[in-house]
């Protein structure tokens, strides 16, 4: 099986492979025809691996699921700190080092499809509603401080106020769209609906978690979805030094702030998650560990609606567990006897 690294940049990418057993390099145009002449050249049986670059390998991403070849994209993070010390730095030098991250770890690399359509295009809504979002709280900072000043230009005020309500219009046929999309394919309405009968999650958090998890897909698990948000405390020991536990930095700040806000939501209005939070308060936890706790019961909740296809109900009551580990002993006693 051979192994090609590839250093992804905008215009072009660079290539190291093995080819009778000598290391060879290319460099290749990052457009579909320039793609296209590379994949006829792949052996069968081999797997490129590129540095995740953001949007820079979409079309490679998406001209190798058509080819058929198999394709894995690493963090630029995971490749730098599994090689050891390394001195200097290339577009080459990166690419030979890709290929023998993806040599050494073959058997743990994650292969990427493309994203679904529907998926894309909330993506793309989505960001251009944040975007516009961002400027219209921007503008209305603005209104407010030129209102403590002495005097304030009418022009001035006229004009952030008619910008100020076309960015509100814009966002709202931004969201009138993405509920379209959402509406018009069946699996994504399905899960959208089950994450929002859970008191305390909106269409912000809901299309935010369905964008980031790929409609639950991508990150399969409550555990994984806990460790991207960076809700899931992790321990900190070493011999016979014992810190307290914390969250890894390196996570998605975005969906933790939604998580926090929904996570207060569902505290002031939801009676399983008030008496949750009421009870990590007695235990003698801080108010934002407390928060921390419930964003990460609230992804659970989300990931047992998704699995179970059934809505959030407020008067479910789990069965305890211990009566099935009962009924198991009794039985065998019986069968004993």
């Amino acid at each position: 099986m051979g192994v090609y690294g590839i250093d992804l940049s905008k215009e072009k990418f660079d290539v190291s492979f093995l080819d009778t057993g000598k290391e060879r390099k290319k460099v290749v145009c990052n457009n579909f025809k320039g793609i296209c002449n590379f994949l006829k050249q792949v052996g069968d049986n081999c797997i490129l691996v590129a540095e995740h670059t953001g949007s820079y390998g979409d079309l490679l991403v998406h001209l190798c699921y058509q080819h058929g070849i198999k394709i894995a994209l690493v963090s630029g993070y995971s490749i730098k700190h599994s090689l050891g010390l390394q001195r200097g730095k290339s577009d080459s030098k990166d690419a030979y080092r890709i290929r023998k991250y993806g040599e050494r770890f073959a058997e743990e690399l994650r292969f990427a499809e493309p994203r679904s359509e529907s998926i894309k295009e909330l993506k793309e809504l989505y960001t251009l509603r944040e975007q516009l979002s961002k400027n219209r709280t921007s503008l209305l900072l603005g209104q407010k401080a030129r209102k403590l000043g002495p005097s304030q230009s009418i022009v001035a005020y006229r004009t952030g106020k008619r910008a100020i309500m076309n960015l509100e219009n814009e966002i709202s046929s931004i969201e009138e769209e993405i509920e379209k999309v959402v509406q018009s394919d069946c699996e994504l309405e399905d899960n959208y609906q089950l994450i929002t009968s859970i008191k305390g999650i909106g269409p912000v958090i809901a299309n935010n978690l369905i964008i980031k998890t790929e409609n639950f897909k991508r990150i399969s698990t409550a555990k994984k979805a806990a460790a991207f948000a960076g809700v899931c405390p992790y321990p900190n020991s070493s011999g016979k030094m014992s810190l307290k536990a914390k969250t890894s930095h390196m996570a998605d700040k975005k969906l933790k702030s939604l998580l926090f806000l929904a996570a207060k939501t569902a505290v002031a209005h939801n009676k399983e998650y008030s008496l949750y939070a009421e009870r990590k308060k007695l235990e003698g936890k801080p108010y934002f560990l407390i928060m921390n706790n419930v964003s990460n019961k609230m992804l659970r909740t989300v990931y047992g609606v998704i699995q179970s296809r059934r809505p959030y109900d407020l008067n479910h009551i789990c069965s305890d567990p211990r009566k099935k580990c009962f009924s198991k002993y009794s039985q065998l006693i019986s069968e004993q006897q």
